[in-house]
């Protein structure tokens, strides 16, 4: 095969299904961008209790310890097209019902407790099904591209075009960021509708398995891959600083720096742009290194960054520091997802996938809690540096198997 030959198959087509997946899941993460950015500043006006506040974000992340696996077996059972647009309709309709419930001035920490934790239950199904559908599409030798240019879109939409807005939009109203992501999951469950989803050859299932015989399956997968248990050890560690850090970081910008709703935007923005710069450079340092390598030194570099934030009185540190963050932050992602694509057999993506997800993500709301004492305690700067702590005991562990098999994970 010549350079030329290996570029062009490296490169995901965006024909034949490609292209509409993207723009569904681009658009999507537009309208959840404002979602997210305004949840905290609504909750946040509802009480200043640190704890309350990073209750809400702890029950987005708990339903993926209640469902996580079960989401990952419906998923390889089911046509995983058919359950993203139906998931998506319910979330569209989920928000748009919360959207009036703030309108009418009937929000309260309990309901955004009950919102959050319904739109991660459902987001079980969908994430697990988006992540074994990916590959129909994509050459595997694309895959890294196809993983790359889908986060950079949904960075560039989420982070750099609406978490900026966010501030205008609630000129309109504290409702008006929660209709718009309502309208995003209903066009994107149109796109999602009218995708041709490829003919696939499935395996027929044994007589008399069970949902709980292939969350077993998935999981015994999961754990026989020495890569991918490695990596999913450090990526839970890191989930539970990520749940410190996001949980109370509304309170870091507008609190411990008095920045406002404009300093804690433009935080977010920073991340997004870093995120952004980070698609471009993931699979060209995976290239180089080996994509558990790359995950390695994507995580060393986090832990600096996120000492800055911590210790520097400046939003200017801050906004410095959450930008280098985020282009780490996506170098990690990148090579992370396409590793378990890779690696994971065909069949049992939607389970491996979903075990993944399980064990690494949900721990995040004991970092939510966490993140929420430790701030109430020791000063709302602190869950920085915790989060720094926990980040570099997940490179202690990825370093002990990165040299070993790195070199082959390309």
């Amino acid at each position: 095969m010549t350079t030329t030959e290996a570029v062009a198959v490296r490169a995901p087509a965006w024909r034949g299904g490609f292209g509409r997946l993207w723009t569904a899941a681009v658009l999507s993460r537009f309208g959840d961008a404002l979602r997210t950015a305004a949840l905290p500043l609504l909750a946040a006006s509802l009480t200043d209790e640190p704890l309350l506040i990073a209750t809400v974000t702890a029950c987005g992340y708990l339903p993926w310890i209640v469902f996580g696996l079960l989401g990952g077996a419906v998923a390889d059972r089911v046509d995983q097209r058919r359950a993203m647009w139906s998931v998506d309709v319910a979330r569209g309709l989920l928000v748009a019902a919360f959207a009036v419930a703030v309108a009418l001035d009937h929000a309260t920490i309990g309901l955004l407790v009950v919102l959050a934790f319904t739109l991660t239950t459902l987001q079980t199904l969908f994430d697990n099904a988006a992540t074994a559908l990916l590959p129909t599409f994509v050459d595997p030798e694309a895959l890294a591209g196809a993983n790359a240019r889908l986060m950079t879109g949904q960075q560039i939409a989420g982070g750099l075009l609406a978490t900026p807005l966010v501030p205008l939009i609630l000129t309109a109203g504290a409702a008006a960021p929660f209709a718009a992501d309502a309208a995003t999951y209903l066009l994107a469950a149109a796109l999602l509708a009218t995708l041709r989803t490829p003919a696939t050859a499935r395996d027929p299932r044994p007589s008399g398995s069970t949902l709980r015989g292939d969350i077993a399956e998935g999981v015994r997968a999961l754990w026989r891959d020495r890569s991918l248990r490695a990596l999913c050890t450090a990526t839970a560690l890191t989930n539970v600083g990520m749940g410190a850090l996001i949980a109370t970081l509304v309170l870091h910008a507008t609190g411990w720096l008095d920045a406002g709703t404009g300093g804690f935007a433009a935080a977010m923005t920073s991340y997004a742009v870093g995120s952004l710069v980070g698609g471009f450079v993931a699979r060209r340092l995976a290239d180089r290194t080996g994509r558990i390598r790359a995950v390695l030194i994507a995580g060393t570099v986090q832990t600096g960054a996120l000492v800055v934030i911590g210790t520097v009185h400046s939003l200017i540190a801050l906004t410095a520091g959450l930008a280098v963050f985020g282009v780490m932050g996506m170098v990690w992602n990148v090579n992370q997802v396409t590793l378990m694509q890779q690696r994971a057999p065909a069949r049992m993506l939607g389970r491996v996938s979903s075990a993944f997800r399980t064990l690494s993500t949900g721990v995040a709301p004991l970092g939510a809690i966490l993140g929420g004492a430790v701030a109430t305690a020791w000063g709302l700067n602190t869950p920085a540096l915790f989060a720094a702590a926990v980040f570099a005991l997940a490179v202690v562990v990825l370093g002990v198997v990165g040299p070993s098999v790195g070199a082959t994970d390309t």
